[in-house]
C-alpha cells in the first residue's frame, strides 16, 4: 500500500506542476498583443495551456483524495482539510467566475472588426485577470500548505 501511496505522490507532484505551472502564466500571455490579430492567438494559446491545467487539476484532486483514503488521518489534518476546501473554492471559480468574465471577452474576439483593440478590452480584461490574481494566491496558499504542512 505504501508503494501505491509513493506513486500517488509522484503523481500528485507531477500533476501540480503540469497543472499549476501554466496557470500562473495564463494573465501574462494576452499582455503583449497589440493587435487582435495578436491578441485572438494570445487567447488561443491560453485555451491551448488551459487543457493542461484542467487535466492536471484533474489529477491532483483524484490523487489528493486517493491519497486520503490510503492514509484517512490526512482527513483530520488541518493544512490536508484547509487545502481541501480552498482547492474546491477555487475548483468552483471556473465555470463561476471565470466563466462569467471571460464571456464578454470571447464575445469581444470573435465580434470586434480592425486591428486596434478596443479600450473595453483593458477594462474586461482587468477583471478577469483580478479573479485569475486572486486564485492564483489561493493556489499558492495551498502549495505553502503542501511544502510546510502545518499541524
Amino acid at each position: 500500500m505504501e508503494q501505491l501511496y509513493s506513486i500517488l505522490v509522484f503523481i500528485h507532484i507531477f500533476s501540480a506542476i503540469m497543472g499549476m505551472g501554466p496557470g500562473f502564466f495564463l494573465t501574462t500571455i494576452p499582455k503583449s498583443a497589440s493587435t487582435m490579430t495578436e491578441l485572438r492567438h494570445a487567447y488561443a494559446i491560453r485555451h491551448k495551456l488551459h487543457i493542461f491545467v484542467m487535466i492536471g487539476g484533474t489529477l491532483l484532486l483524484i490523487t489528493g483524495l486517493a491519497m486520503g483514503a490510503i492514509h484517512p488521518y490526512l482527513f483530520r489534518m488541518p493544512w490536508y482539510i484547509i487545502s481541501l476546501s480552498l482547492y474546491l473554492i477555487a475548483l468552483a471559480m471556473g465555470p463561476t467566475a471565470l466563466k462569467w468574465y471571460a464571456r464578454p471577452i470571447k464575445q469581444l474576439l470573435v465580434n470586434h472588426k480592425g486591428e486596434e483593440i478596443p479600450k473595453e478590452y483593458d477594462r474586461l480584461s482587468k477583471s478577469l485577470f483580478l479573479v485569475e490574481y486572486f486564485e492564483n494566491t489561493i493556489f499558492i496558499i495551498i502549495i505553502i500548505l503542501m511544502i510546510w504542512k502545518p499541524v
